[in-house]
């Protein structure tokens, strides 16, 4: 594997688009195009960029890697954010904070942005798991008639006379 692969490997392990590492070391898409692609060696300066981006600058002129790389390491930036956030949570808030991260991954979070005027509770107690149920989403009525809650459990019926 020569310098072009390793290139175009190192930009892989960042999870970058061509456009998107161009734009990260202020290059064209083009040159990076070419650097992959054999036609070209990027300078001196370039490849110090693309250690500031980390990327092992050494592994990729000589195949050898200077340290050893953790899976962490070639995280995107706003990925390594979320564990550092997630990191620095109690026990109970990195519960809530998995399960909201699988609820919005359940499809929860792919509606259309939420309205100004949308309330979301989260409503769990003690050492409760947060679940589908705990939620409560408030949306005023465009009637004006009081509003539309929707849970995410059916309300219970009302007890005794009706």
């Amino acid at each position: 594997m020569g310098i072009p692969e390793r290139l175009k490997d190192a930009r892989g392990e960042l999870a970058l688009s061509q456009a998107a590492l161009a734009e990260a070391i202020n290059v064209t898409k083009r040159s990076v195009i070419n650097w992959e692609g054999g036609t070209g060696t990027p300078t001196a300066d370039v490849l110090k960029r693309y250690a500031d981006i980390g990327v092992d600058v050494l592994y990729v002129i000589t195949g050898q890697r200077s340290q050893p790389v953790s899976a962490e390491a070639v995280l995107p930036k706003e990925e390594r954010a979320l564990l550092d956030s997630y990191r620095l949570c109690s026990i109970n808030a990195r519960k809530n904070l998995l399960q909201t991260a699988a609820l919005l991954a359940a499809g929860l979070g792919s509606a259309p942005p939420a309205r100004l005027d949308m309330n979301i509770q989260v409503s769990a107690k003690g050492n409760h798991v947060v679940a589908g149920r705990d939620i409560t989403i408030h949306s005023p009525s465009a009637k004006g008639s009081g509003g539309n809650n929707v849970k995410g459990r059916t309300p219970a019926r009302p007890r005794g006379k009706t």
